[in-house]
C-alpha cells in the first residue's frame, strides 16, 4: 500500500500526459498547442510536486505520429509549450519519453515498460520501489506495475471504473487533489 507520509525527494513522479496534465481529446489526438488545455489545478500541482520529488517524467503514447494525423515536430513544440507554461509558474518536467508506435506490443509502448527503463537509464538514481505512476487509464496503471511502481488513478475521463482494482493503489479526481493529499502528508 502506498503511504503518501512516507513520500520524499528521493522518489521519482512519472505521469501520463493526455487526461492527467490536459483534457484529452474524445476518440481524438491533440495535434497543436492551440488544442492542449490544462486542466484546472495541473500548473500548481506541478509546482507542489516540485518541492516534492527528485526527478519527475513525462511518458506518453502518441500514436497520431504513427498515424500520420501529426508529425514529431507538432508533438516537440506542443511539450515545448506546455515545459514553458508549467516552468512559468514555478514547475518542473525533468524529461518527456513519447512512443508513436501502433503496435501494441512495442516494448516502449505503455504497458510494456520500456520507457520507465529508458528513463532509468538516463536518471540512474530512480528507484522504482520509489516511484510513482499516475494516470488516466488501466493501462498507465499496468505500466506502473510492470516497472514495479506504486500507482495512481486519475477519474478524469473513466469516472466509472470499478474500484478497488489490483492495478491501482490509490485514486483521485484530478491531479491537484493528489498533489493536495500529499502536500498535506
Amino acid at each position: 500500500m502506498l503511504d503518501l507520509k512516507s513520500i520524499n525527494k528521493s522518489w521519482t513522479l512519472f505521469l501520463d500526459r493526455d487526461g492527467v496534465i490536459n483534457h484529452e481529446k474524445e476518440l481524438d489526438y491533440i495535434l497543436n498547442y492551440k488544442e492542449f488545455v490544462f486542466y484546472d489545478g495541473t500548473t500548481e500541482a506541478l509546482k507542489i510536486f516540485a518541492e516534492i520529488f527528485s526527478t519527475i517524467i513525462v511518458v506518453t503514447n502518441q500514436r497520431g505520429i504513427g498515424r500520420g494525423l501529426m508529425s514529431e515536430e507538432d508533438l516537440l513544440d506542443i511539450h515545448t509549450n506546455m515545459l514553458r507554461d508549467i516552468k512559468n509558474t514555478g514547475g518542473r518536467i525533468d524529461k518527456i519519453y513519447y512512443n508513436t508506435s501502433l503496435d501494441n506490443d512495442d516494448p516502449m509502448r505503455k504497458p510494456q515498460p520500456g520507457m520507465a527503463l529508458q528513463a532509468k537509464k538516463n536518471f540512474p538514481q530512480i528507484n522504482f520501489l520509489q516511484s510513482i505512476m499516475v494516470g488516466n487509464n488501466v493501462s498507465d496503471m499496468l505500466f506502473g506495475r510492470n516497472a514495479g511502481m506504486f500507482t495512481v488513478f486519475l477519474k478524469t475521463t473513466s469516472p466509472d471504473l470499478e474500484l478497488p482494482h489490483d492495478a491501482i493503489d490509490l485514486s483521485f479526481d484530478r491531479l491537484i487533489d493528489f498533489a493536495k493529499a500529499l502536500h498535506k502528508s
